[in-house]
């Protein structure tokens, strides 16, 4: 049986909250370090955009086509405040409100997996 294409999509995100919250935790280390530029992950829109969802071969006589790899680029961020003298860019508010975005929506990818997950587990058991 194929793995059903919401998980898929499920496990993509949580594989892109988890670069994001890697990307927020290394700018809350750095908020004291001169020079350092704060960095964040292109929105998962953008991902979405790259990936393609294509069909797949289920017969020997059709053709399939594999899904494009999209990969999640940490980027520095467009800073348009007023640059400490340090040179540092992080500001730890907006980073704390960041890892808050990358909590809630951690929570609501588990449960919408969860909730998906007992959809099918009823449906077979009929």
């Amino acid at each position: 049986m194929e793995p059903v294409n919401l998980f898929n999509l499920a496990s993509r995100q949580a594989e892109w909250l988890a670069v994001r919250q890697s990307a927020v935790a290394g700018n809350i280390a750095n908020a004291n370090t001169p020079g350092y530029t704060a960095n964040d992950v292109e929105p998962f829109q953008k991902v979405l955009d790259h990936t393609a969802v294509t069909l797949s071969a289920t017969q020997s006589g059709h053709l399939g086509f594999g899904a494009s790899e999209a990969a999640f680029s940490v980027k520095p961020q467009d800073y348009t405040g007023a640059i400490m003298p340090s040179k540092n860019t992080v500001v730890m508010e907006e980073e704390l409100m960041k890892a808050g975005e990358v909590r809630r929506s951690f929570e609501l990818n588990t449960a919408i997996v969860k909730a998906f997950h007992t959809m099918m587990i009823m449906a077979t058991k009929g």
